[in-house]
Order: C-alpha cells, then sequence, then structure tokens
C-alpha cells in the first residue's frame, strides 16, 4: 500500500495540474509490467476516442486488456462512489471527479487532458430549420437537452443563460450520445452535443456553431482511483492518455488541449 501511495504522489508531481502550454508528462508506473484488466470509467463523450486510446495501450502493453465503462459522468461518479470497482475516472467536468475526491476515492491530484465545447446538433438537411440557440425556444421545435446533473447539461443552461434563452426541450437525456441518437435518429430538429460528438457521427448530423458555447467550456479531468484493482495498470493508462499519442487522437477527434 506504501508503495503504491509513493506512486501515486509521484504521478500527481509529474502531471501538475495540465494546464500549461507543454505536452503533459505522464506519470511514472511502480516497477514491474503493466498487466492484466485496467477497468477505465470514462464520460460517454470519450466513447470513441478513449476506445482507440485502449486499443494502442494494449499494443503497447502485451497482457493487458482495457475494460470501459461509457456513461454521463455524474452517474459513473455514483456509481464509484457506491463501491464499484475501477482503476481509473476520466470526466467530462471537474465537479464530477471532485464528488470522487470528496469520498476519498483518489489519491493523486486529477489532471485536466482536454476542453471540449458545444455545438447545435441537427439532423442531415435540417429539416427543423435551426440555426441558432433562439431556436430551442419556440414551441413547434422538438428539442432534446442532456439533463441538468450531466456535465453537457450544465453546460447547456451556461450557453442558453449567456444567450438569453429560455429552452423548451421534449427529453432530458442522462448522457449525450443519448442526444446524439436522437438526432441521428431524427426524432427531434435540434439538440446540443459536443463538438467531439458531431464529428464522431459523420453525415449523418450537422454541426452548428453558436458564439454562446465559448462561455461553456468543458473540462476533461483524468485520475487513476485509490482502490484501483490495477494500480499500476492505472497510472499507465492515465500516463498514455497524457502522451503524445494520446494527445493526438483528442486532437484528432476534435477536443482541445487544456
Amino acid at each position: 500500500m506504501l508503495r503504491t501511495a509513493l506512486a501515486l504522489a509521484a504521478a500527481a508531481s509529474l502531471v501538475g495540474c495540465g494546464t500549461s502550454d507543454q505536452p503533459s508528462t505522464a506519470p511514472s508506473t511502480p516497477s514491474g509490467a503493466v498487466t492484466g484488466d485496467v477497468t477505465v470509467f470514462a464520460a460517454a463523450s470519450l466513447t470513441e476516442t478513449f476506445t482507440k486510446l485502449g486499443e494502442g495501450f494494449e499494443a503497447a502493453h502485451p497482457g493487458t486488456k482495457v475494460k470501459f465503462n461509457f456513461a454521463g459522468s455524474s452517474a459513473l461518479a455514483r456509481q464509484l462512489n457506491e463501491g464499484a470497482p475501477a482503476d481509473v475516472f476520466a470526466a467530462a467536468a471537474p465537479a464530477n471527479l471532485k464528488q470522487v475526491s470528496d469520498a476519498g476515492g483518489i489519491t493523486a491530484a486529477p489532471t485536466v487532458f482536454a476542453r471540449n465545447k458545444l455545438q447545435i446538433a441537427v439532423p442531415r438537411g435540417n429539416p427543423g430549420r435551426i440555426t441558432g440557440l433562439a431556436d430551442f425556444g419556440r414551441e413547434d421545435a422538438k428539442i432534446a437537452l442532456c439533463a441538468e446533473q450531466v456535465p453537457c447539461g450544465a453546460a447547456a443552461g451556461k450557453a442558453f443563460e449567456a444567450a438569453g434563452v429560455t429552452p423548451r426541450p421534449d427529453t432530458l437525456e442522462q448522457d449525450v450520445k443519448a442526444v446524439l441518437t436522437k438526432i441521428e435518429l431524427g426524432e427531434v430538429d435540434g439538440a446540443l452535443v459536443y463538438r467531439t460528438d458531431v464529428e464522431s457521427a459523420g453525415g449523418q448530423v450537422e454541426g452548428i456553431a453558436f458564439p454562446e458555447s465559448d462561455k461553456a467550456v468543458n473540462d476533461y479531468p483524468i485520475a487513476p482511483l485509490a482502490k484501483a484493482p490495477n494500480a499500476t495498470g492505472a497510472l499507465a493508462f492515465v500516463g498514455y492518455v497524457l502522451s503524445e499519442k494520446g494527445r493526438a487522437a483528442l486532437a484528432e477527434a476534435g477536443f482541445d488541449q487544456p
């Protein structure tokens, strides 16, 4: 336990807060090979990017298997605080990782590894004629948003406040991928999702930038967990996300660097 604690403390001092202009330094890991399962709880908006990073991590560390649980960050924080076993938590907002930290769930300082902002998402061809946030207050428009306790919902609230718009959502979803699915299926006319989700949807979804998104930028923190079944693997995976390969994959997906 002492050895693991010292390793986690060393990782915290190396990675810092992750907000400098220099690339984040990957944390050192305890001595010994990285093997076994590494369980990562990650925000739904990281699904595509972290899946690719998981494949790269497994290739770099033969004998490992990365297992993901993707969901809304608030739901993941609740699961962890209720005792769900995991090695790493990557959230879409610092507040959700803080919930775990306040409960004693991490022993190393979290690192902000990416930033993301919202876009208006509409079905291909924009049949509902959505052009800006003001349209989210129209009675005739079918609208999907994230629930307010989810990071994408909290960010949407800030954007609507900045725009002076009161939205009229027809559905509130528990993670951003559920919102995106509503657009992909043509069940709603407009939604607010992350820019990276629009990118991942390809031609099925059209994205519309709006100026108020600059008022609602989300920081994504990551940390190894205090009760990680695979502490060595946890540190190694965090280091991989912070590495040049990790930064490149995040940038390709449309995330901004911290």
